[in-house]
């Protein structure tokens, strides 16, 4: 079932007195349990329309439904409540708190939620989250002292740790090496699948294409 209908987005900028259309009017849906990945040359369009996805920034015309609403018709609180409670995000560099542990990396995701769960709920569901990423032995971990691929596998597991019905991922294994980039693409498909998640991934490298289930490419601001 399509959870996600981007409809005739369309993004144009305004630099000065020139306008660049980033974004010609591109229709995608975005199935639940499945990773679509779009892939294109630098400046085709397909980071910004993750974003415009997650609603992090506006369409200039267009719909983006989720769940049968327009998110490009939603007050920024509405937006912003929808970003906090049913999407998650991973992006190209974990952006972890250095002074955080692990577990309360996970606990600040929790509390920036909304969750209704109980503190000692909290600590039993991070405890369920560390378990599926292999890292409940890392839990009481400072950033500093977790290799690269560890890093990223706490910021997913903080990116599924409310689950979120949508997880938006932007060059992923872009800072990693082959290995820890294929191991990072096999969690990440593996959530999907088991958490029944709606994953929409960026990424220039064809080799992490092989865990999609199905590849958009972009193109001067369409799909081609």
């Amino acid at each position: 079932m399509a959870i996600f209908m981007i409809d005739e987005v369309k993004k144009t900028f305004i630099n000065g007195e020139v306008e660049e259309e980033v974004l010609k009017g591109v229709n995608l849906s975005l199935q639940e349990g499945e990773i679509t990945a779009l892939i294109g040359a630098s400046g085709s369009g397909k980071s910004t329309l993750l974003t415009i996805a997650a609603g992090l920034q506006p369409a200039s015309d267009g719909q983006v439904l989720f769940e049968g609403k327009n998110i490009n018709a939603m007050s920024q609180e509405q937006i912003r409540k929808i970003r906090a409670n049913k999407f998650g995000f991973i992006f190209q560099f974990a952006h972890l708190v250095p002074f955080l542990t692990v577990e309360e990396q996970l606990m600040l995701m929790l509390d920036v939620s909304e969750t209704e769960l109980k503190k000692h709920e909290q600590k039993r569901e991070i405890d369920r989250v560390l378990k599926l990423i292999e890292m409940e032995h890392r839990k009481h971990a400072y950033p500093a002292s977790l290799s690269g691929g560890e890093k990223q596998r706490v910021a997913i597991a903080r990116a599924i740790i409310h689950k979120p019905k949508v997880l938006f991922a932007d060059e992923p294994t872009a800072s990693l090496d082959s290995k820890r980039s294929k191991d990072v693409m096999r969690l990440i498909q593996r959530l999907t699948k088991t958490l029944n998640i709606t994953t929409l991934l960026v990424t220039h490298d064809e080799e992490m294409l092989s865990y999609a289930d199905r590849i958009i490419k972009m193109s001067d601001g369409l799909i081609s």
